[in-house]
């Protein structure tokens, strides 16, 4: 165990590489990622919130902690009522591992029961850990596994999670997630496209351990992915601020809203129709919902963000704050299946 999440709450099998690989700044990793280098094979140097965003994080946090709450409750009762006590949630890193830890947490508070969790790696274009699956299936049984992520963006993850269990029979590759906007996930709190603080942040709110990472010369064929433990982070580390706050609505008893909002087009129509609208060919450069949006801000190089209103300081003031900071233009834009919408810059057109 390495990072700051608690053991009693995950497992993780992730390898540490604290030290051996040197971050890049986003310009230059962004150049890497366009001219054909695997964004697994890099780090980016961590953004450092300024006040003025911790302070929109921190209004974010309690201002949609209980329906967060409310998300995970609906959700962890679906994955309850398909599995029960035989349950192993496997979150996947970063952003799903306190969104497991939460499930866990719900469950144990309204089930009385310890169900286990562990946090492993997938790569878009890599595929997921074959080590941690394998670690996994030594221990339970592949019909009890329920993978764990935040929220759907295009669903590139969700592609790459079925590619990859085709080589695990018996497990089920749908996700479990909070925000279904892409119509996606096979269990979710709600379709909506509504904001889960810890999107906000990187490391500072994911038990201090960096985005995922594999390269062979680092990681050796036995080894689990890896990430590395920023330490020198303590002081910021918001972690458990975070997991706390939407437990303490457990209690309410409101497992929230899992109906469906009408569109009149599919997710992957919609992100079709920014390719064509703003001249993309490379679809990977278009990002949508708000937590895919508020990554483009902190870790790639924004051309614009498309909102679906321009004075929703509600659901987008932390991606109205970052978007100053960087100088990136906001465009109102008919979205319906999301809120907001981040383009990266083709960094030949730069």
């Amino acid at each position: 165990m390495f990072g700051t999440y608690q053991e009693h709450d995950v497992t993780i099998l992730l390898t540490d590489i604290s030290g051996k690989v040197a971050p890049l700044d986003t310009e230059e990793r962004e150049k890497n990622i366009q001219s054909g280098i695997h964004y697994s094979e890099m780090l980016p140097i961590e953004y450092e919130p300024s006040p003025a965003y911790m302070e929109i994080y921190h209004d974010a946090l309690y201002r949609y902690a209980k329906i967060t709450a409310q998300a995970v409750a609906s959700v962890s009762e679906q994955i309850w009522q398909e599995k029960g006590e035989n349950a192993v949630l496997v979150s996947l890193a970063r952003a799903g591992t306190s969104i497991g830890v939460l499930m866990k947490r719900y469950l144990a508070f309204r089930y009385h029961v310890e169900i286990p969790h562990y946090t492993i790696s997938i790569i878009r274009g890599r595929g997921i850990d074959k080590n941690a699956m394998d670690y996994i299936l030594c221990r339970h049984k592949p019909q009890n596994i329920q993978f764990v992520d935040g929220w759907t963006g295009k669903g590139a993850i969700q592609k790459e999670l079925h590619q990859a269990m085709q080589e695990y029979p018996g497990v089920n590759a749908g996700l479990a997630v909070l925000s279904d906007p892409a119509h996606l996930a096979e269990k979710y709190g709600t379709r909506k496209d509504f904001l889960i603080a810890s999107s906000c942040l990187n490391a500072t709110v994911s038990g201090l351990l960096s985005r995922t990472f594999y390269r062979k010369d680092i990681i050796e064929e036995d080894a689990f992915h890896g990430a590395v433990f920023y330490q020198n982070l303590m002081d910021q580390d918001v972690t458990y601020e975070f997991i706390h706050t939407i437990e303490a609505h457990f209690a309410a008893g409101d497992v929230g809203d899992v109906s469906d909002l009408p569109v009149s087009k599919t997710a992957q129509e919609e992100v079709q129709k920014i390719c064509t609208d703003f001249q993309i060919q490379d679809i990977n450069l278009v990002k949508p919902s708000i937590g895919e949006t508020t990554r483009v801000l902190l870790r790639r190089v924004p051309w614009k963000i498309l909102v679906h209103r321009m004075d929703d300081e509600e659901h987008l003031g932390q991606i109205y704050q970052l978007a100053k900071e960087k100088g990136v233009p906001i465009i109102q834009y008919p979205l319906e299946n999301y809120k907001a919408c981040g383009l990266i810059r083709k960094i030949a057109d730069s």
